[in-house]
């Protein structure tokens, strides 16, 4: 009986840490899927305040946008084209934020520099983003200045950049988890995957 008993907590183990590990690169990554819930992690918004994903989604269904940084022009783009649709989008009932490693004071940066009205949070240590499965092992030449914009909380990984629709008890209705970072899914078939959820 305690055999199993250790063989049932061992399982167990596995598989609560499975989705926390660090892929060698992003092609490796093993996301969260649909119907998989959400984990409460804490996060910094733009004061320091500490803050969880289920006080996020606890009003209303969420968007994940995690991407890489405020370093990124890819991201800077894709953050602005999806902030030039929230009035469809919030008409569809849902919020969005977008998560990074960044400290909460590059994350006030990027929202001044896109003119962006809705919330980003710091991950800066990448909880969130290895728990949700989309962690991978930062290449050398990125450490320094993921150091810089983490405030030296994190040198070591990167986001693949994904977008997760959540809803207000955590279950995923949605996902897009895409290893090219250069390829994004635009505010045009976000807002047509919203419609087909209603």
């Amino acid at each position: 009986m305690k055999k199993i008993l250790l063989a049932s907590v061992f399982t167990l183990l596995l598989i609560s840490t499975s989705f926390a590990q660090v892929a060698e690169n992003a092609e490796d990554v093993t996301p969260l899927k649909v119907d998989d819930i959400m984990p409460t992690i804490e996060l910094l918004d733009l004061d320091g305040t500490i803050t969880s994903t289920e006080s996020i989604i606890s009003e209303q269904p969420t968007i994940f946008l995690f991407y890489r940084g405020g370093w990124c022009p890819y991201c800077n783009a894709h953050l602005a084209a999806v902030g030039q649709s929230i009035k469809e989008i919030t008409a569809l009932g849902y919020q969005i934020v977008g998560i990074s490693p960044d400290s909460p004071e590059n994350l006030s940066k990027l929202i001044d520099k896109n003119e962006l009205t809705y919330s980003l949070y710091s991950d800066g240590d990448g909880t969130l983003i290895k728990a949700m499965g989309i962690a991978f092992k930062a290449p050398k030449k990125y450490q320094s200045m993921l150091e810089d914009f983490s405030d030296d909380k994190n040198s070591e990984l990167l986001p693949v950049p994904s977008i997760f629709v959540v809803d207000t008890d955590g279950t995923i209705l949605y996902e897009y988890v895409n290893p090219d970072y250069k390829t994004r899914l635009s505010a045009e078939d976000l807002i047509e995957t919203l419609e087909e959820l209603e």
